[in-house]
């Protein structure tokens, strides 16, 4: 008789591990908060108005629509009760063989509440709609602005220089000079300041040194004004104060400095580690719990080459489905079971038109055949033909005539 799988969280981990596990052997009910699956690489891209949110969102009942031991629901899981194998949803109990935490992370705001509520964040497709809103809203409303206010409304901060925030800097300094001019020409656009704010001495500090310098160099030069070494104390909606004393007016502050882990209640406190992961073996197991398993974001794994965890990206997210989904199956015909580690395939980002830094096992390099490496491998990541030709197009469209036609304001009258 087949067992009884629950997956909680339909990103890379999730939907990878539901392709991969044996229908033969695995019923499979994936829960999930929203229906579609996100490719988070390409947020940025919808925030500033280069994409869709429909072009990088895939149902997940599309997905899976010929997989007839998969099912689906909408809801949010608000407790596990591992001593009965059972799981608590808003749409009531569900019981498990095997349970797969696949959550993810959301924003890490370090505590600071006043941070928290009112700056924006890059998380969701939603998030992404939110600040494209948010930022073409300003300048409608600058158009008729008092000068006291202008100031707030023409800056703009990014907290985090990793590669979203690196990469939102450079898409809204390329707006600043190819875009806005043409869509509000009666704004001084030369006051339009960008800046990226980081706590260490670099930006993508995670990369090569090569990398590291490169992108600074990329954005200074695009017009983005770098502040690194200093981290943000705080900000209540017009203010951003950094603990250097320094104050900017602005009424968009992006965070982008971090993450903490979805963590679940019910599980026991020595299973969670730092950020909110929880603590597994080289199979993914959780913590003294034989039939839960953690993926992705959520895993803390300490192995010979990563002693202190993985880094939390998708490719590690989607080896670590795969892995699992052999274990399992080798775990029920009673085989041995394989260990996982990370083969760090390398990094990347692009800052703009031409412009990106790769970083490969055997080389660094950076430029324009980066840039197309980038827009490569993030395109064959794109779940559907379809969706992998619109985004394809509308590259080459916004590559040739440096615009886009994707500037949509997408309120409900009721946010005011």
């Amino acid at each position: 008789m087949p067992q009884k799988v629950i997956i909680i969280g339909g990103g890379f981990a999730g939907l990878q591990l539901v392709e991969k596990l044996d229908p033969s052997l695995f019923d499979i009910l994936l829960i999930d908060r929203i229906n579609h699956h996100q490719f988070q690489p390409l947020f940025y891209q919808v925030a500033a108005c280069q994409l869709e949110p429909a072009s990088i969102s895939f149902p997940l009942r599309h997905i899976f629509k010929r997989k007839k031991n998969v099912q689906i629901r909408l809801t949010e899981v608000k407790e596990i009760i591992p001593q009965e194998k059972l799981i608590k949803t808003d749409i009531g109990e569900f019981e498990y063989d095997i349970l797969v935490i696949a959550t993810g992370c959301q924003s890490n705001f370090f505590g600071n509440k006043e941070i928290q509520q009112h700056a924006l964040t890059l998380k969701t497709t939603y998030d992404a709609i939110q600040i494209r809103n948010h930022v073409l809203l300003n300048f409608e409303r600058l158009i008729s602005a008092e000068e006291y206010e202008k100031e707030s409304l023409l800056n703009m901060a990014i907290v985090g220089a990793g590669p979203t925030g690196v990469e939102l800097a450079g898409a809204f300094a390329e707006i600043k000079k190819h875009i806005l001019p043409g869509d509000y020409p009666g704004i001084d656009l030369s006051r339009f300041t960008i800046y990226l704010i980081e706590g260490s001495n670099d930006t993508l500090n995670s990369m090569s040194e090569k990398a590291k310098k490169t992108s600074r160099k990329y954005l200074e030069d695009m017009g983005v004004t770098v502040i690194t070494g200093v981290f943000v104390s705080s900000y209540d909606g017009h203010l951003l104060t950094l603990n250097n004393g320094v104050t900017i007016k602005t009424q968009t502050v992006i965070w982008a400095a971090g993450v903490i882990g979805n963590l679940i209640s019910g599980l026991p406190k020595e299973c969670i580690a730092t950020g909110n992961r929880l603590w597994v073996n080289r199979q993914n197991q959780l913590l003294h719990h034989e039939d839960i398993y953690v993926m992705g974001d959520m895993a803390m794994m300490q192995t010979p080459l990563y002693p202190k965890g993985h880094p939390q990206v998708a490719n590690v997210a989607i080896h670590q489905a795969k892995l699992l989904a052999r274990n399992l199956k080798a775990k029920m015909q009673g085989k041995s079971l394989k260990e996982y580690e990370y083969k760090n395939l390398g990094a990347m980002a692009t800052i703009g038109k031409n412009k990106a830094v790769v970083d490969l096992p055997f080389i660094q390099f950076t430029g324009y055949f980066a840039w197309l490496t980038w827009m490569f491998v993030h395109l064959m990541l794109i779940l559907s033909v379809r969706n992998k030709l619109i985004i394809f197009i509308n590259w080459a469209w916004t590559y040739i005539t440096k615009d886009t036609s994707l500037r949509l304001i997408l309120k409900d009258k009721k946010e005011g």
